[in-house]
């Protein structure tokens, strides 16, 4: 059998069920309405940020089957990843929309000189989103059921509201309305040049919240080991859910050392971009809180196997930003988790989801849930369409 002959017989053997016949892809600019600061902006390694880019992915089958995924960039690589999107698109259409591993395991060969993390995988994810959201769809679940969910809720806290650009009075209105709104946690960000003010700034908070609030924070990258050994400990007194990002999001050996030292978790992961990346975090026991993002490890696909070596050993999950997809992954997971709340990426979508009692909760909308708003469209900067429409 030649080779072609062979992609045939694969493409309409009888099991078989559809085919991807077109592909729109977009690229939308979010612009945020302030400037936002964390630690990576006070220690001058970046500026403020001012926009989200982001990659969204149309598809729909000869069977008339949708489905709808999203990748995004923050500063800098949405261009590029919809450069690399655009080039891969071909290779979807007359596929099995069902067959999604072996067509992400497809896309990666495609590119392969740009290997199997960063951008390149990234692009994919979108696509891998997509394929996901239209297999719930045809099934007529929301994607958590389609997975497996073990609870139709889960936990949520709030980061926006705690940006280090954000004054204290200002942050502590925010965390009021984010409580009131329904969210069951704050988290606030640190790493100020003098460790001084993130102590002040985190008494207040915690004074202001009560001592039952679930409170987080977060120091993006921006401590070596002394200083995050030396923070960690004067941090303990505020009965932290955890530490985020203390130290290098490659600096493994660094935080088994620290998270064996506290009492109080140490969370990371969301900077990886591959499940390779966080195994080394997990092999070497340095999370307590394991923080993928699904767009940046290459979709759903991926972070399915990175989940399942979580649970293996026993590690909470609290996925990082995107919570339209997270919130999902979130609820299919054993062990309790926490999902992000952000309310950036609202205007994109015409759907909201629901809070309540400290809990994002799933709705009874197929697949994801979403769709691309007016807005989203009028901020698309440009677009590529591969196939034919049915």
């Amino acid at each position: 059998m030649t080779q072609t002959t062979a992609k045939a017989a694969h493409r309409t053997g009888e099991a078989t069920l559809d085919t991807i016949a077109w592909i729109r892809l977009s690229s939308v600019t979010l612009p945020l309405a302030t400037p936002v600061s964390d630690a990576k902006v006070l220690t001058g390694r970046q500026k403020p940020m001012t926009e989200v880019a982001f990659l969204f992915v149309e598809l729909e089958t000869a069977g008339g089957h949708q489905g709808i995924g999203f990748s995004y960039a923050k500063r800098a690589g949405g261009p590029g990843q919809f450069a690399h999107a655009r080039e891969i698109a071909g290779n979807l259409i007359g596929e099995d929309p069902s067959d999604i591993g072996r067509i992400w395991t497809k896309l990666v060969w495609a590119g392969a000189s740009v290997g199997r993390s960063g951008l390149a995988t990234q692009a994919i994810a979108a696509y891998d989103v997509a394929l996901w959201d239209l297999k719930a769809k045809r099934a007529g679940l929301p994607l958590a059921k389609l997975l497996g969910a073990h609870r139709d809720s889960v936990r949520c806290y709030n980061t926006s509201g705690g940006f280090l650009h954000t004054p204290t009075e200002q942050v502590l209105e925010n965390a009021s309305a984010s409580l009131a709104s329904g969210i069951g946690g704050i988290k606030i960000k640190v790493g100020h040049p003098d460790g001084k003010q993130d102590l002040r700034r985190l008494t207040a908070v915690r004074e202001h919240i009560g001592e039952d609030v679930p409170l987080m924070v977060d120091a993006n990258q921006q401590w070596d080991r002394p200083t995050a050994q030396r923070m960690g400990r004067a941090l303990e007194e505020f009965g932290l859910v955890w530490i985020e990002e203390p130290l290098d999001a490659y600096d493994a050996p660094g935080h088994a050392a620290l998270a064996a030292s506290l009492d109080t978790p140490v969370a990371t992961g969301e900077m990886l971009a591959s499940v390779a990346e966080h195994w080394e975090l997990i092999r070497q026991g340095a999370a307590d809180v394991i923080q993928p993002d699904a767009p940046r490890i290459g979709g759903i696909t991926q972070f399915l196997k990175l989940a399942a070596l979580a649970e293996h050993h026993q590690l909470q999950l609290a996925p990082h930003f995107a919570m339209e997809i997270h919130l999902h992954l979130a609820a299919a997971y054993p062990i309790e988790p926490w999902v992000e709340h952000f309310d950036w990426l609202e205007p994109l979508f015409n759907e909201r989801l629901a809070i309540s009692d400290g809990r994002m909760h799933l709705s009874a909308r197929p697949g994801l849930g979403i769709t691309l708003s007016e807005q989203a469209r009028a901020w698309t900067q440009a677009t590529h369409v591969a196939g034919t429409r049915p």
